[in-house]
């Protein structure tokens, strides 16, 4: 479902402009579910250097929280109201994929009713299929080391993923 050369994100109005190549769009992760993600190739070396998988926790918080307040290369502090660019982001020596899950959080697509009843095993059902559609849209990552990673309930989809 992802395309990556549909997926290259422009510049966001009165911001500052990406360091690197950054994309967004939807990974498939069933038949009728899928999870957006963002994509922040490293500002070093994006052949080499690893891949972060984040998530932000909640359940229900979207990880464009963790891309625009947090680690992210442009981000707005708490209590501004404009974009500026992130002094030490996390893609700064690494690749950083943004994922918004479950299904239903964020920009992330739940078709039918019964796509919102989730549970941590489900979602990392849907989270390791969404990565399988981002591989296969990304092959040039496949020998990158990855790690997972998050925060607040994120700490409980880590492990499920890697798992």
């Amino acid at each position: 479902m992802a395309a990556k050369s549909t997926d290259l994100a422009g510049n966001l109005p009165d911001a500052p402009a990406w360091a690197t190549k950054t994309y967004s769009g939807y990974l498939k992760a069933t038949e009728t579910k899928s999870l957006h993600y963002a994509f922040a190739e490293s500002m070093d070396s994006p052949e080499t250097d690893p891949i972060i998988i984040w998530f932000n926790g909640g359940p229900g918080c979207s990880s464009m929280l963790g891309m625009m307040q947090e680690l992210g290369p442009i981000v707005m502090d708490d209590g501004e109201d404009f974009f500026k660019t992130n002094p030490h982001p996390w893609n700064e020596r690494a690749n950083v994929l943004f994922l918004e899950s479950p299904a239903g959080v964020g920009w992330s697509v739940a078709g039918t009713d019964s796509d919102l009843d989730t549970n941590d095993m489900i979602q990392s059902e849907d989270a390791i299929n969404a990565l399988r559609d981002w591989f296969s849209e990304f092959p040039e990552y496949l020998t990158n080391k990855l790690f997972v990673s998050g925060e607040s309930y994120g700490g409980i989809y880590v492990p499920y993923l890697a798992w």
